[in-house]
């Protein structure tokens, strides 16, 4: 089974979403699956259940309202984005099964570097002392996933003091950087990447171009 990388650098979120978009509606049973590993610039998303209460404080940081589950976070430079386009019809995959897996790629990357996560009961994502330190977002369309997950690697985490993060009042947000001064986003991307083959089966896998405009003309 073939995974297709592709590493989209620093990017928009709206314009990597309508791809992925176009991507999941346009794919047939026999596309390969796909990974996109990006930073976005810095923005606020709200899930589709997502109660516009728990943005605290407005600022110049865009908001947009998008079509995952889930409810508040923020994106920015120094953090780890992956989505996976997997069909899981094809893998007899469950959304559970899948969850758990996405939570395992941000574990046991966080377990290269010494650093100890869970899981919370109910609440998705990965934390670190009781930290969040990962979150997971998605949406499942004629079988097939996008969104994904977001990792905390080395970034201003300030802006999340304005939001109460997915929904959770009071809970504070830790990164890779608190427990590895220094760490490079790279280095952690290129960990995530294998991880993400390794505990989805993915046997082969290519890079592909980074260019996904294709994907954004429906």
């Amino acid at each position: 089974m073939r995974l297709n990388v592709r590493q989209l650098g620093l990017s928009d979120y709206e314009t990597v979403w309508k791809s992925m978009k176009v991507f999941t509606d346009s794919r047939t049973e026999s596309t390969e699956d796909e990974l996109w590993i990006t930073q976005h610039r810095p923005v606020f998303t709200l899930g589709q259940a997502a109660e516009t209460h728990h943005l605290l404080d407005s600022s110049e940081i865009p908001v947009v309202r998008t079509d995952r589950g889930g409810q508040i976070t923020y994106h920015g430079p120094g953090q780890i984005v992956g989505y996976l386009l997997r069909d899981l019809r094809r893998q007899r995959e469950t959304v559970h099964q899948f969850v758990n897996n996405l939570e395992r790629v941000m574990i046991q990357l966080l377990e290269a570097y010494g650093i100890t996560a869970e899981r919370l009961a109910n609440n998705p994502g990965v934390y670190v002392a009781g930290k969040k330190i990962g979150a997971i977002g998605l949406r499942i369309r004629r079988g097939c996933s996008y969104h994904g997950i977001s990792l905390n690697v080395g970034m201003d985490l300030s802006p999340f003091q304005q939001i109460n993060p997915c929904g959770l009042v009071g809970m504070l947000i830790t990164q890779i950087a608190d427990f590895v001064p220094g760490v490079k986003w790279e280095e952690a991307a290129k960990r995530a990447i294998d991880h993400y083959k390794t505990i989805f089966g993915y046997e082969e896998s290519t890079y592909c171009t980074n260019d996904i405009a294709h994907f954004s003309v429906a």
